[in-house]
């Protein structure tokens, strides 16, 4: 059984992410963007995933220092979803194998 706190938290979650990303739409669809400020909103999804995986720099789990590895080399060859749908499926399995 799912506990209600935890749905309560996935749900606020999806409002908080819809909000922020209707909410860009609704602020920014009548206005002409410079290239400079399109590149700059183009790279905040690589700058996220950065944030999200650079506290693995600072471990000594070699399963997670291996991950980041695999993950940068990723990140080089393949768009951002697929770099990061394989990065997650590779911690996982070299979390479960190197931790167990």
């Amino acid at each position: 059984m799912i506990d209600l706190s935890a749905l309560l938290t996935i749900l606020a979650m999806a409002v908080v992410t819809y909000i922020t990303r209707i909410s860009g739409y609704l602020l920014l669809r009548k206005r002409k963007l410079s290239p400079r400020l399109t590149k700059v909103l183009e790279s905040i999804p690589g700058c996220v995933l950065i944030a999200v995986i650079a506290p693995a720099f600072a471990t000594t789990n070699p399963a997670n220092l291996l991950a980041v590895i695999i993950t940068i080399l990723l990140a080089w060859r393949f768009s951002l979803l697929p770099t990061v749908m394989f990065s997650i499926a590779i911690t996982a399995f070299l979390r479960h194998y190197l931790l167990s």
